[in-house]
């Protein structure tokens, strides 16, 4: 009998101590919660507009948590993913026409400015066609440091079909080898030459939307290379077919076909010039 009454003072004690540990607060009562800290976070976190009434860190700071948790605007010379070309800008005039290509000007590809990159082209025929309508400019300066980056990118992924020159001979269409034992590359189809007169002469869309979708029994690879990436792949592409032609694709002169890039050099010569004519009109003025 007293295990029995132990038994249900023990259950009533229980019950009790449960639903005084979560009472709410009122006038003269303080209320109890669980790990508050777990549900009101003590540090001050973004876009967080309401006050938790229990917390006094406002009490304790020259400002107020609603005013730290509020948008501020990035620190200067952030730079928003997708922006590197405008940070690489040698002038005013430069970082103009780079922002205009990311913004979506004619030839270009809108990039906003949180970083990512929309793609408006779906995977057909029809899309890869218009897309190679209408893709026209690198929005990326040609540039030594680029065509750098563009070569060793192309080294990894695409050489390897392609051909270290661009010619389509890559190592795994290799010929075989019997002095050496080599059976030759086992690739069920040959890649394309990109030095072919076919392909210099083709849009960058061409390229661009071939990254992004894969051709044939080559697969996307619009995970593997960023934005930037594929437009220093395709720049380094064009260098191989200028070498190829006898024509010139660097960061001081393209001679290949002045609609597939602009050198950095002949950008900044055209910003500087365009600058001293502004200046000059406005000292006619005086």
């Amino acid at each position: 009998m007293n295990n029995i009454k132990q038994y249900i003072g023990g259950v009533l004690l229980l019950a009790v101590l449960s639903l005084s540990a979560c009472q709410q607060p009122g006038p003269n009562q303080t209320g109890s919660e669980y790990m508050p800290d777990m549900a009101h976070s003590i540090a001050y976190e973004a876009n967080y507009y309401s006050k938790y009434h229990l917390n006094n860190w406002d009490d304790e700071s020259v400002k107020s948590y609603v005013e730290l948790a509020m948008h501020h605007d990035p620190v200067p010379r952030t730079i928003p993913r997708g922006y590197a070309g405008v940070a690489l800008s040698a002038n005013d005039s430069m970082l103009e026409e780079e922002e205009a290509l990311l913004e979506g000007a004619e030839g270009g590809i809108k990039v906003p400015v949180n970083g990512h990159v929309p793609f408006y082209y779906g995977n057909s025929e029809e899309e890869r066609q218009r897309a190679m309508e209408e893709i026209r400019e690198n929005p990326y300066y040609i540039t030594e440091e680029g065509l750098a980056k563009g070569k060793e990118l192309f080294n990894i992924y695409c050489a390897i079909c392609h051909g270290e020159k661009g010619d389509g001979d890559g190592y795994l269409v290799r010929d075989a080898n019997p002095a050496t034992g080599d059976p030759g590359g086992k690739y069920p189809a040959a890649p394309v030459n990109f030095t072919l007169d076919d392909f210099v002469n083709s849009s960058n869309g061409r390229y661009y939307y071939a990254i992004m979708y894969g051709k044939n029994v080559m697969g996307s690879y619009a995970d593997k290379l960023s934005y930037e990436e594929r437009w220093q792949v395709i720049h380094y592409i064009r260098s191989l077919q200028a070498k190829a032609k006898g024509a010139i694709y660097s960061a001081d002169e393209n001679t290949l076909n002045p609609e597939y890039g602009t050198p950095v050099a002949q950008a900044a010569a055209g910003g500087n010039a365009q600058e001293e004519e502004m200046n000059m009109e406005e000292g006619g003025h005086h």
